[in-house]
């Protein structure tokens, strides 16, 4: 009898671990049309997990970690097969050949593919740049799927002079909306952004002087998210540069949740 009630519990157990393993949601970063190089060291770099300098994505990965997510990069052309598996998936600053010898560039094909795995029920984050630092002209392919298009503008430039402290203000956003990505939170620091225009299903998140400079849409059973600018790296993420009154920390933390709050764990 006791061997049987040990049997239970231990099957009861290994239920228990298998519901939590499948309960973690994946989060799958970009790095085919972003894959960047060291120039001093060769080794990859620039907005990737990995990338512990003040350009890399590390801090954000361990908010996503904190949050229960597990990390994952894919460094080969996206279509359904390869991103089956993820649940959040992000791309952020498209190379241009001034980054890259040979950049990937976004085509009809994978938009559609991409398109077809978050109408399936994938979260898709888009983090672009301004248009002197990011490829936007076919990245369009795919942020047109949603309705939604980045320009070729520039907000958000900082105004800093020569031999006087950096203005950080001149990068700041303070008129923030009634959204859970901003909630508690009221100043966050966005520099030289590319404003997105928006038509059906594309919302606007947040908007600046008439402009667009956060945009969302709800495209199937999936979510996107689009921002003209990589963001919540690790150089403005906390207070290592950044005046203790940015709450970007904070926003990465909203964000990550507000991503995984959006992932359909069922998704088929």
């Amino acid at each position: 009898m006791k061997t049987i009630s040990r049997l239970c519990l231990f099957l009861a157990f290994l239920g228990f671990m298998c519901t939590n393993v499948k309960a973690q949601k994946e989060v799958v970063l970009d790095n085919y049309y972003n894959n960047e190089f060291n120039k001093n060291t060769g080794k990859p770099f620039h907005y990737l997990w990995s990338d512990t300098a003040m350009s890399g994505f590390s801090q954000l990965g361990d908010v996503f970690k904190k949050n229960g997510a597990v990390l994952s990069t894919l460094q080969q052309k996206p279509n359904r097969q390869n991103l089956q598996q993820a649940n959040v998936y992000i791309i952020v600053d498209p190379d241009t050949k001034a980054e890259t010898a040979n950049p990937n560039y976004m085509d009809t094909t994978s938009a559609k593919e991409i398109a077809a795995w978050v109408k399936m029920g994938g979260v898709l984050l888009l983090l672009t740049n301004n248009f002197k630092n990011t490829e936007l002209d076919s990245f369009n392919m795919l942020a047109n799927q949603f309705g939604m298009h980045f320009s070729n503008e520039t907000l958000h430039k900082e105004l800093s002079e020569a031999g006087k402290p950096r203005n950080f203000n001149s990068c700041a956003s303070i008129n923030l909306p009634n959204h859970l990505l901003f909630k508690d939170i009221s100043k966050i620091f966005l520099k030289e952004i590319a404003p997105i225009d928006i038509q059906a299903p594309a919302k606007s998140v947040l908007i600046e002087n008439n402009k667009v400079i956060m945009a969302e849409a709800k495209y199937g059973k999936g979510y996107v998210l689009a921002i003209g600018d990589p963001w919540l790296y690790n150089e403005y993420i906390d207070h290592t540069i950044l005046p203790k009154d940015f709450e970007n920390l904070k926003a990465a933390e909203n964000l990550v949740k507000w991503l995984l709050r959006k992932v359909k764990v069922a998704r088929k």
